[in-house]
């Protein structure tokens, strides 16, 4: 298909980010890998925990593989790499067949006088993991997005960080914050591997739902900037919030519907 915004452009892969449905998996981990499947997910970013696959993560790969299911990343505790660490849990991922690892919150991040710590130990982390042939990653949440020294202390931890670590940016998290995605997606574009799609419902917009199409996101915009970019990373979806009474399964179908919508309309 080609798009009238973008020539030849492929359909984007999508991924889930499992701690949507972190309640289902704890209840029956191949079962919902295996609805996730079935739902035209490409592929899981991992969140830590691995059901009856916890010590064995070629089992996990292969039941992965069964499903037509890839590993978009994984998010680690900043622990969890540390020297006594860090063996242990690169091995399990390099199983897995991932080279992204990405720490998904740490408060130093957003503490004036703690964020250049952080950004040290980013640096020193991202080096460590290199060696490895491993590559870090942090995300957002809002936060992250507060003044800090005349820009944001986001844009003060990518300006002060190797280039080699990744800013996976939550779309979400961005509007709820009050800033636009797509100007974030379009100056980080280089270090993106993946892009958390996720919704926003914000209180000043009494008819938003948090599902992927219902809500406050400018999805259409933020879609064809995505795919303009000259590698595509991988869409990575997050359900946080549960609304309608629906279960979260139910809620990831719906924002996945949305979404695949929203996708279906930019390649049209």
């Amino acid at each position: 298909m080609t798009s009238h915004h973008i020539p030849s452009v492929a359909a984007p892969k999508i991924s889930i980010q499992l701690w949507s449905v972190n309640d289902a998996l704890q209840r029956d981990f191949t079962a919902t890998l295996t609805q996730l499947a079935q739902m035209g997910f490409d592929g899981v970013e991992l969140a830590g925990r691995f059901g009856p696959f916890t010590e064995d993560p070629k089992a996990l790969k292969d039941c992965l593989n069964a499903l037509g299911l890839a590993v978009s990343g994984a998010h680690v505790a900043i622990e969890t790499l540390d020297e006594d660490n860090r063996e242990k849990t690169v091995s399990f991922y390099q199983q897995l067949g991932t080279d992204l690892l990405i720490i998904p919150w740490d408060e130093r991040a957003w503490h004036p006088e703690q964020v250049d710590d952080f950004i040290a130990q980013l640096n020193e982390l991202s080096a460590a993991l290199a060696g490895y042939h491993m590559r870090l990653g942090f995300h957002n949440h809002d936060q992250e997005f507060g003044a800090y020294q005349n820009t944001t202390y986001w844009d003060h931890i990518a300006n002060h960080t190797h280039q080699a670590i990744a800013l996976q940016l939550d779309a979400g998290w961005v509007t709820y914050a009050g800033h636009n995605p797509v100007r974030y997606v379009n100056r980080y574009a280089e270090r993106l591997p993946s892009i958390h799609f996720k919704a926003c419902a914000l209180d000043s917009a009494s008819d938003d739902i948090p599902l992927i199409g219902q809500d406050s996101v400018d999805w259409p915009t933020l879609i064809d900037t995505t795919l303009a970019l000259p590698k595509t990373p991988w869409i990575v979806l997050e359900q946080e919030s549960y609304p309608c009474d629906l279960s979260p399964m139910q809620a990831v179908a719906e924002s996945k519907k949305g979404l695949d919508k929203l996708i279906a309309q930019a390649l049209a």
